[in-house]
């Protein structure tokens, strides 16, 4: 043998001292813990609502782990069918159950938006090195966008600026595996600018209020996550290999038992 060792699916290398993994730019979302994802509501029960996070089992979110004070049978005053949230992964049981929570900083109800799908292995592309790209995307469409590990992108802002976004992470999606996607993301922008736009651009303020444990009411139009939300930087573990080219400079569901 050359010494040399092959995976078996098309993916990108992650190290992980001692152990390497590849992961596949393809296929259904498996969770891991602490993981921050955008999931929708798909049902509603007395104590918690039933998540879809794009996982093979849906993620049951208990009243308790939410930063609102819910009395049994309100459930449905806070959060309703279709609604959006951003959880975060607590624990994944040995039966399979996912469990969630709302609990943390970054995390709480969206409001409004478009929810954008990609492959769970193109997020750290769409984030870049340490947030560069989420922030070029961002600053460039005046928009607010919150990443899921999950492949799941929540996009907020104007029209036109939500469509650029959309034909980014589109692109991402198609071409993240290959070099230069910095450049190609930069000139899908450039070409999406109206005619006589300096190219300059305001960007969303980054104080901005997070939803977090300390509410304890009933959410309003104004419980919104209202700034960009990179998750912690996984990105940095997406290192050159033989299956997918190196990263740029800034780079049927089931019951729970």
């Amino acid at each position: 043998m050359s010494g040399r060792i092959y995976a078996n699916v098309l993916g990108l290398l992650q190290k992980d001292p001692p152990l390497v993994k590849v992961i596949p730019l393809s296929g259904r979302y498996i969770p891991k813990a602490r993981d921050v994802v955008v999931g929708t509501v798909t049902d509603v029960q007395g104590t918690f609502w039933l998540l879809d996070i794009g996982a093979p089992r849906w993620a049951p979110l208990h009243m308790t782990g939410t930063p609102w004070k819910i009395d049994f049978g309100e459930t449905e005053q806070y959060l309703h069918v279709g609604d959006a949230v951003v959880v975060a992964v607590e624990s994944i049981e040995a039966t399979g159950r996912i469990g969630v929570t709302m609990n943390g900083e970054g995390l709480g109800k969206l409001e409004g938006g478009t929810i954008v799908r990609i492959s769970p292995a193109k997020v750290p592309r769409v984030i870049g090195r340490s947030g560069s790209m989420i922030h070029l995307i961002t600053q460039r469409t005046e928009t607010r966008m919150v990443v899921g590990q999950n492949g799941r992108v929540w996009i907020d802002g104007p029209e036109d600026g939500v469509r650029r976004v959309e034909e980014c992470l589109r692109l991402i999606d198609e071409e993240g595996h290959r070099s230069g996607l910095t450049e190609r993301v930069e000139a899908l922008l450039r070409d999406g600018e109206p005619k006589g736009s300096s190219g300059h651009h305001t960007a969303f303020p980054s104080d901005l209020p997070h939803v977090h444990g300390e509410r304890r009411r009933a959410p309003s139009d104004r419980d919104v996550l209202d700034e960009p939300r990179v998750p912690a930087e996984k990105d940095e573990n997406v290192e050159s290999n033989e299956f997918g080219a190196p990263p740029d400079d800034d780079v049927g569901p089931q019951e729970p038992e």
